[in-house]
């Protein structure tokens, strides 16, 4: 029923406000997922469309805090969109051209972006708990969000910084959640996963070669087939994870990881 599966996204937003930050916190205060707020649009996609169209040539078109749930807004070019705190929770944005929008905790719970442009995009502290991000370009996003049973097979990641950015921490440790995570065949070579928390996320035949996975959670999570040449695993936690037929092991300093005898490996 959906008050089960609400009551499911406010446990996984307690989680993160637990082990993010304070300020995550108080994002949750009075929060109600059956409200209006939370589940209702303000306006239609053609009032959208339109506010996108006026923006062109000029500042970038805002939805700051606007109600967007719901809408089928596919295939909208919202490239330099201001969305921070909009909720678009279970919003249809496939194939939408996101790239460099600004969606600062911005609300996506169960929101459809497969195969969207997000290059270049900030998502800091963004709830896209229960997405779908299948095949959609996450490159270079600015992406400490959390991102708890999101599906993003086939995505790219690339370049992008999911990690804890240690040189500001005012607001405590913000970095990315990717719990039960299906990233299958996802690209995220060179990407800053620094202490973010895979636990039980599915990284099969993952691309992670060059990532730093410094202090990051693998705990029961699949890295079977994944290819982590030149991959950074210091003091990350691979209790229980699957470490089978990786590619490029022997570039990797696996050995520098954290309960590695408790891994699963060929």
């Amino acid at each position: 029923t959906m008050k089960v599966i609400h009551t499911r996204l406010l446990l996984d937003l307690v989680l993160l406000a637990v082990i993010s930050s304070a300020s995550a916190q108080n994002m949750l205060d009075s929060i109600d997922l059956d409200s209006p707020d939370m589940t209702e649009a303000e306006i239609s996609r053609a009032d959208v469309e339109k506010r996108v169209a006026d923006a062109h040539g000029g500042e970038p078109a805002d939805f700051t805090s606007m109600r967007l749930s719901g809408l089928d807004l596919s295939g909208i070019d919202f490239a330099g969109a201001v969305l921070r705190d909009a909720r678009l929770n279970h919003t249809d944005l496939r194939n939408a051209n996101l790239e460099g929008a600004i969606l600062d905790q911005a609300w996506l719970l169960d929101a459809d972006l497969s195969g969207a442009n997000l290059r270049g995009a900030s998502l800091f502290q963004a709830q896209l708990i229960g997405a779908k991000l299948d095949k959609a370009d996450l490159s270079h996003t600015r992406a400490p969000a959390n991102f708890s049973r999101t599906s993003m097979r086939g995505a790219k990641l690339e370049g992008a910084h999911l990690g804890a950015d240690m040189r500001n921490q005012s607001m405590g440790l913000i970095h990315g959640v990717l719990r039960n995570a299906d990233l299958e065949g996802a690209n995220l070579s060179n990407t800053d996963l620094n202490r973010v928390d895979f636990a039980f996320a599915s990284l099969r035949a993952a691309n992670l070669s060059g990532a730093d996975l410094q202090r990051a959670d693998l705990s029961g999570a699949d890295l079977t087939n994944a290819d982590v040449s030149n991959a950074d695993f210091e003091k990350a936690d691979v209790h229980s994870a699957k470490l089978r037929g990786l590619i490029g092991a022997g570039d990797a300093n696996l050995e520098q990881a954290i309960n590695l005898t408790d891994a699963f490996r060929d």
